[in-house]
């Protein structure tokens, strides 16, 4: 009961006059924000950390944290419209809200995405509200051995992203995983795979700088090619029926999705240095394994917007766990957050809800009404977002690369990651057109630069004895369960191989 009166407090103290105006701003500029290729929510928050000088430290954290709510939801604008992701986290929602966009089906997606954003939000709000210091505690017993069992079991729902053909999918996965490597070591700090000596390579390859060049250009390059010019642009049409009808058929058909991703983007998203995109992946991976319809992903099911959507929302709500119990960052845009708090004299850590229980559930309390401005706010600017869709396509390809351009040089402001990007872009279209997949190649570089050191940390704690992953109590289950799930599709393609028995 001491819970629910001071979240009922928190509450009363989101809403006031002045809070919920910046919840309102805070959430609309986080979806332009989010939408923005390249841009994303920790360069928002960065940003606007300057304008929160102006109010007391309390209304501030809730006017960054609706940016943050803000961006997590817009992330989907771009993919679905545009083909490029907004961020990192929405790199998964391109998978299937790109195609069902192509099918005319734009609203379904945006709609999926709106609801299963606020679905995955609210559930991390509750679980952030009745276990906190519990959940923080189970954080705080993942080391290495466990981060590297998780990732593992990532990777392991890769083989179920690339179809049925598992040499190509297992072939993408490692280019994903050399272009992970590339850069300097993060264990010995020594430079590797530096090609040509080109010192752009030294910074490594921006994930970003990836995901924009595979789905903007490429994507761009393949519709062009695969319709040979005939495309003017993509049917949409919206209306206040149209979006009841879709949020019907969301619910019927992304239930599992959304599920998943709000129960397993939490997790993943409450673990320290894992952050909302992993959670997003995981989450798109395991809903397709578990699915009765596998082949339909890739193609425009709504559970594929639906699972990395819930999963972003609710990762990035679990990120805020550990850095308000432990003073430890859950993600990039939560450490730019744990800096504004320092510099407001604020001291996160176990005490921070003894000390400042009044700020700590204010944000809490702020928790909930973003996430619902969230999703009303997002729900009225679809018939804007259709509305993009409905330009010619002559009008939209110049737009995307343009946008995919910004976006690819606002990461880094280097010209050497442009050029990277187009290539990336012409090393897609190609890849496509031979029928390799690019989802795993696009996971594979994002958990790389986890999986790598965390392998080499285990094995550093054990002498080099790989038994640490299963003997532990956390990491065993983990890792057995990855294995099996590695062990299944080379199963079923023996069997596959076996003649059938004569009648």
């Amino acid at each position: 009961m001491d819970i629910l009166g001071h979240l009922a407090d928190g509450m009363l103290l989101s809403i006031q006059p002045l809070n919920l105006l910046l919840i309102t701003i805070g959430v609309t500029v986080g979806l332009f924000i989010g939408a923005m290729p390249g841009l994303g929510s920790v360069n928002g928050v960065a940003i606007l950390l300057p304008v929160t000088f102006l109010v007391p430290p309390g209304s501030a954290i809730i006017f960054l944290a609706a940016i943050y709510y803000g961006a997590m939801y817009g992330g989907a604008i771009s993919s679905v419209t545009l083909g490029i992701p907004g961020a990192s986290t929405a790199v998964a929602t391109t998978f299937d809200g790109r195609p069902l966009a192509l099918q005319g089906r734009a609203g379904l997606a945006l709609v999926c995405a709106a609801i299963a954003s606020f679905i995955g939000g609210t559930v991390a709000n509750i679980l952030f509200t009745l276990f906190a210091p519990l959940l923080a505690s189970v954080a705080l017993s993942f080391g290495p051995p466990e981060i590297f069992a998780l990732m593992l079991l990532a990777f392991a729902t890769f083989v179920g992203l690339g179809g049925d053909d598992i040499p190509k999918t297992i072939l993408s996965i490692c280019m994903g995983l050399v272009f992970a490597a590339v850069g300097f070591d993060q264990v010995s700090g020594a430079p590797r795979l530096i090609l040509f000596n080109i010192n752009g390579f030294l910074h490594g390859i921006n994930f970003l700088v990836l995901a924009i060049g595979v789905y903007g250009i490429g994507e761009m390059l393949w519709t062009i090619y695969s319709t040979r010019g005939e495309i003017t642009s993509t049917k949409a049409e919206i209306s206040a029926a149209q979006i009841g009808r879709d949020a019907k058929e969301c619910m019927q058909r992304g239930w599992k999705g959304t599920t998943i991703g709000s129960l397993l983007g939490f997790f993943v998203g409450v673990l320290p240095a894992a952050g909302a995109t992993p959670g997003s992946l995981m989450s798109y991976g395991v809903t397709k394994m578990l699915s009765k319809n596998p082949k339909e992903f890739g193609k425009g099911h709504p559970a594929g917007v639906c699972a990395p959507e819930a999963a972003n929302n609710s990762a990035s709500t679990g990120a805020m766990l550990p850095m308000l119990t432990l003073g430890i960052p859950g993600s990039p845009t939560t450490a730019v957050l744990l800096g504004g708090m320092v510099i407001w004299g604020l001291t996160p850590g176990p005490r921070l809800f003894v000390e400042q229980s009044d700020f700590v559930w204010g944000l809490i309390g702020s928790f909930y009404v973003s996430n619902l401005a969230a999703v009303i706010i997002n729900l009225a600017f679809i018939p804007l977002f259709i509305w993009m869709l409905r330009m010619p396509f002559t009008v939209l390809a110049p737009l995307i690369f343009v946008l995919s351009v910004i976006g690819g040089y606002a990461a880094m402001r280097d010209m050497h990651d442009l050029w990277l990007m187009v290539a990336f872009g012409a090393g897609a279209f190609f890849l496509r057109r031979f029928d390799y997949p690019l989802a795993p190649a696009v996971l594979a570089i994002v958990l790389g630069p986890i999986a790598e050191p965390t392998l080499r940390q285990s094995l550093l704690l054990s002498s080099g004895d790989p038994t640490i992953f299963v003997t532990r109590p956390v990491a065993g289950p983990i890792t057995v369960i990855a294995i099996v799930l590695i062990l299944l599709p080379a199963l079923k393609f023996f069997r596959k191989g076996k003649p059938a028995p004569a009648e």
